[in-house]
């Protein structure tokens, strides 16, 4: 049985400052349930309430960050205004299992990607629906206009939050943009895709972390945790290395 849940958690709306995961700056509001993969995910731990992004790939597994992984996880789905407290389409899902990738490294953010096995399938609908992930080891091009969504801050300075999803434009770089030419001194072109013109200032500057970098209709990255200075470009796990990883875990699940 599927259970639908209208009311989202009045913590997740009284996070502390440095609480969110994330920010989309210079970014919109974007259109009502446009994005129908996305999930927003709260993490809570006996000491804090923290705030991810992600999205969903089947029905009972969403693709996020790696270092996304402390604390007890729920999946809110078909979310668009936070603060509504009727918002048609919701689902409110547990996380049953947490599976980061084996390689994951915490000091470079290398390998920064995790699948989140739901507790129960969500129920796909208008509102809620997957996003299809690139072939393995395909690669987008520099100059490709991708995008990027989430709830976070809006103004790096004020640490402005927004109720609504907000999305953003941003171009692929070139690997040297970030790296050697660019701030990230442990960035690898084979797991890792830089993104963001310098000259825009648009960007998740602390992330949205765990949420989608979108080409096309396709989620060919996720918003990881080395961010530089907060300003682009930025560093995104490259999904299409992980194709593989992604593919036996599912299946695993699914047998």
């Amino acid at each position: 049985m599927h259970v639908y849940v209208w009311l989202l958690l009045p913590t997740a709306l009284l996070l502390p400052p440095g609480a969110w995961s994330g920010e989309i700056i210079g970014g919109r509001v974007a259109r009502r349930h446009s994005r129908p993969y996305m999930a927003y995910l709260i993490r809570e731990t006996s000491m804090y309430t923290m705030i991810c992004g992600g999205f969903l790939v089947r029905d009972d597994f969403v693709l996020t960050a790696a270092h996304c992984a402390k604390g007890e996880i729920t999946v809110y789905l078909g979310a668009h205004n936070l603060k509504s407290k009727w918002e048609q389409g919701r689902q409110v899902i547990p996380v049953h299992a947490k599976i980061p990738h084996p390689q994951y490294d915490k000091d470079t953010d290398n390998n920064d990607i995790m699948l989140l096995q739901l507790k129960r399938k969500a129920k796909l609908t208008s509102w809620v629906k997957t996003i299809p992930l690139p072939h393995a080891n395909r690669r987008v091009k520099p100059g490709v206009k991708c995008s990027i969504a989430g709830w976070g801050w809006t103004n790096a300075q004020s640490e402005e939050t927004s109720d609504k999803l907000r999305e953003v434009d941003v171009v692929v770089m070139p690997d040297v943009a970030c790296w050697p030419n660019g701030p990230y001194e442990n960035y690898d072109p084979s797991t890792m895709l830089c993104a963001g013109d310098p000259n825009k200032g648009k960007n998740p500057s602390k992330g949205d972390s765990g949420g989608p970098l979108v080409c096309g209709k396709t989620a060919q990255g996720v918003v990881s945790n080395g961010f530089g200075d907060g300003t682009p470009p930025v560093v995104y796990t490259r999904v299409s290395t992980f194709i593989p990883w992604i593919e036996e875990q599912m299946k695993k699940v699914q047998s």
